[in-house]
């Protein structure tokens, strides 16, 4: 199994949890780290603290025409080794509680990749006036990403990607995850956010949409795979509303 994190150096203590809760569950994982500020002792503090596991270190090719922050997911087939056929991207604000194989085997039937969407019909249709779009364009959230990386080395064009942040360059708000939902988000592969993407936030949504089948933290124990904290609230800020920190504080226990 192949999973892909893009970090910078201060991120190494939540990229550790966050490799924590993935080996309780699938083991011989090789894991690809994209960076541009790690040394040499990140790297072994990070080689050191999971023995069991292959650590790949990529650093970023930065440049005038390609700035940093547009690497993170969009580039990743270019920067990844060509032996490579798919590899599952996580933001490192993620705790895994179940094993990821399910999701990481998926057929991606023809798409370029399989994601979850974050937002209802209405932000749906708002997002696509706003970037271009289709109405039934999804909106993806690019914090769980399994990558076609055989099929984008084809299909992805790094020109195309310059093109549109050139057009639209004013109306982006969260760069590389609207780039690619107006130009990949008709080629993702949607599942389901409860399984494979949830944050309280969703789940809250989620329940005021669905009285009469509202979930609960019985409910994702025995469905949910990832669990994702974006946003604000953060359980190691010590400022968490909601139930789904319990899943963080486990680890760190």
């Amino acid at each position: 199994m192949n999973i892909l994190f893009s970090i910078n150096a201060k991120f190494i203590d939540l990229t550790k949890t966050c490799i924590r809760s993935i080996i309780r569950f699938d083991k011989n994982i090789d894991f690809y780290i994209l960076h541009h500020d790690l040394n040499q002792e990140h790297m072994d503090d990070l080689r050191n603290s999971f023995l069991g596991c292959t650590f790949h270190f990529i650093d970023f090719p930065t440049s005038s025409r390609y700035p940093l922050e547009i690497y993170y997911r969009l580039f990743a087939s270019d920067l990844l080794p060509d032996t490579l056929d798919r590899i599952l991207y996580l933001d490192v604000d993620i705790v895994v509680i179940q094993s990821l194989k399910e999701l990481y085997n998926m057929d991606f039937e023809d798409n370029l990749y399989i994601a979850c969407s974050h937002v209802n019909e209405r932000m749906t249709h708002l997002n696509a006036k706003r970037l271009g779009l289709n109405e039934d364009v999804p909106y993806i959230n690019t914090g769980v990403l399994l990558m076609n990386l055989e099929a984008l080395r084809k299909q992805l064009n790094k020109q195309d990607i310059l093109n549109y942040v050139n057009t639209y360059k004013k109306k982006l708000v969260l760069f590389d995850q609207d780039v690619l939902t107006a130009l990949y988000g008709d080629k993702t592969k949607l599942v389901d956010y409860r399984k494979y993407n949830l944050s309280e936030r969703m789940m809250n949504f989620y329940n005021l949409r669905n009285p009469r089948s509202k979930i609960d933290l019985d409910w994702v124990k025995q469905n949910s795979v990832i669990i994702h904290y974006c946003g604000r609230m953060k359980p190691w800020n010590g400022k968490y509303i909601g139930c789904l920190d319990c899943f963080y504080k486990e680890l760190e226990e």
